[in-house]
């Protein structure tokens, strides 16, 4: 059995699924993000270990997961590559009431601010601000009310994120809420080009 799948395992939480999301496109990175390797693990083994030390359910969405990410491998949806099409495959494959999605290029992510989206007071999505962006693609998702709303956007081919964002009742953890939990502003980087790449590299020998 996959690991993130089956019995409650102790010290785990139960009713939130965590998903790695790795179908994107990876086209300013050039290669599959999923198995690119920063400090020498693949951004998708680095998520779903972070997430399966949280979840009980830890799924791996789309795309070609390294052997070694543990975690429920689930196919994409139909539809066209985007990260649209990454949330509708993660909320459709969950069985908890709960999604907590993560992009697969997030190497600096922590489990102190996965427990704060967790943590924080519900709402059909709830989603971190800060370096004057929003960040969808680290975020908690009530399953049943954003289904709904995503599939409805990629069946329309209106893609974008923040639609489904502006449509469900959506909190927010601001930039102090996010600097609380991530002192050192990092958790949100992503790693989108090969000069973010050696960057993400650089600092991780660092640590």
């Amino acid at each position: 059995m996959d690991a993130g799948h089956g019995a409650r395992r102790e010290g785990r939480i139960g009713n939130v699924s965590g998903a790695v999301l790795l179908g994107g496109a990876s086209t300013r990175m050039g290669r599959d993000k999923a198995r690119l390797a920063v400090s020498g693990v693949p951004g998708a083994t680095r998520a779903a270990r972070l997430l399966d030390g949280l979840f009980d359910e830890v799924l791996l969405a789309g795309g070609d997961a390294p052997d070694d990410a543990p975690g429920r491998r689930v196919p994409d949806a139909p539809g066209p590559v985007c990260a649209l099409r990454g949330l509708v495959t993660a909320l459709s494959a969950a069985t908890c009431p709960r999604v907590l999605v993560v992009a697969t290029d997030m190497p600096f992510l922590t489990a102190d601010l996965v427990l704060a989206l967790v943590a924080w007071p519900e709402a059909d999505a709830v989603v971190p601000r800060a370096g004057g962006r929003t960040h969808p693609l680290c975020a908690l998702y009530a399953r049943d009310a954003v289904l709904p709303v995503a599939r409805a956007r990629l069946a329309g081919d209106d893609l974008a994120l923040r639609g489904v964002l502006d449509a469900v009742s959506t909190a927010w953890l601001e930039p102090g809420d996010v600097a609380r939990v991530d002192p050192a502003g990092r958790s949100l980087t992503n790693v989108n080009t090969p000069e973010e790449l050696a960057r993400a590299e650089q600092l991780l020998d660092e640590v």
